[in-house]
Formats: structure tokens, C-alpha cells, sequence
């Protein structure tokens, strides 16, 4: 199954960013139930993370009273995030970055994430959008490349976390491809 998951992840768009990120031990396989928990606050964190990088319409010249209304409403919203994200998450106890590279198959990770010994971990990914809600995936180390980093094939026990992966991955690539566009014009 590695070989398969390898070339599908090859084959899928994934997302390569520095982000906040962590790593335990984790036994193998895990624990259905383990699975089901971790399942339920990712499509809670998926979703969460959705609404707050939602791009916001243009306001251009819009004078109507109700989207101005709901343009101080998101004002706020983000506000209350980026407090909330601080006193959850102080920007003295936030984890290191790391480059890596995922999708809803799994990660590519740098050797500092990946736990000696044992081949299962719970890889724990914390987004700006939202630092105090991280996004936690069991994986098993199933491919050592030659610069050292791992490749890790994700437990997906649901097909919608999958699929809110992908979602999330996909905005993330659309918002790097603008901002390269916007740089080169």
C-alpha cells in the first residue's frame, strides 16, 4: 500500500507552506475509536478554518447599508479571532515552523517531525487563521527519501475529512498562485 499511496500523493495537488507543527508517537494502527475522535475536530476545524479564509468580497464603492453592515460584522469576527488565537495560543508558546508538503493522502515532513522510532505519529497542523484549533492527522511513516525527510500516509477514516483536506488545500494553492500573479503584474 505504500507504493500506492506514495504515487497517489505525487499524483494529487498538495499544499507546500511553513507552518506550526508538531508531532507525537503514536501506536499502530490506531484505535478506531482514536480515529472517530480525531475525525469530529478536524471536520470541526476544517470548517472553521473554511469561514475565516474565506476571501472577502470586494467591497469597491458599495454603498448598501447591509453590506457595509456585514463588512464591520467580519471586522469584528476577525478581531475576536486573532484575541481568541492569542490567549490560546501566546505567540511565546507557539510550536516552530516547518516546511512541508501535504494533501489528503498524506505529508512529506521534514526529519525534526517524525518521532524516532515507531512508525505511527499524530501530526498536529496549526493554521494563521487559527492557531488554537490545530488540525490533528494519524499517519505512519511509510517512505524514507534520500534528503531526510519521510513520507507519511494519513489513517482517513472518513471520506468527508478527506474531502474538506482537499478543499483546504486547493484554497491554499489558488491563494499562493494570486500571489504570485500579483507579484509578476
Amino acid at each position: 500500500m505504500s507504493t500506492s499511496s506514495w504515487e497517489e500523493f505525487e499524483q494529487r495537488l498538495g499544499s507546500e507552506e511553513r507552518l506550526l507543527a508538531d508531532s507525537r508517537p503514536l501506536a499502530w494502527p490506531p484505535p478506531p475509536e482514536l480515529l472517530q475522535q480525531l475525525a469530529e475536530r478536524n471536520a470541526n476545524t476544517l470548517a472553521t478554518l473554511a469561514a475565516l479564509e474565506e476571501r472577502r468580497a470586494d467591497p469597491g464603492d458599495d454603498d448598501n447599508p447591509l453590506m457595509q453592515e456585514i463588512l464591520r460584522m467580519d471586522a469584528k469576527l476577525t478581531a475576536l479571532v486573532e484575541i481568541v488565537n492569542h490567549l490560546l495560543a501566546p505567540d511565546d508558546t507557539l510550536l516552530p515552523r516547518h516546511c512541508l508538503r501535504f494533501n489528503a493522502v498524506g505529508a512529506l515532513l521534514p526529519a525534526a517531525l517524525v518521532p524516532p522510532g515507531g512508525e505511527g505519529l499524530l501530526l498536529r497542523l496549526r493554521f494563521d487563521a487559527c492557531r488554537s484549533l490545530p488540525l490533528e492527522l494519524a499517519g505512519r511513516v511509510v517512505r524514507q527519501l534520500d534528503d531526510g525527510r519521510s513520507f507519511v500516509e494519513f489513517a482517513m477514516p472518513h471520506e468527508a475529512t478527506g474531502d474538506a483536506i482537499e478543499r483546504l488545500v486547493f484554497r491554499h494553492h489558488r491563494r499562493k498562485v494570486a500571489g504570485a500573479r500579483q507579484q509578476a503584474g
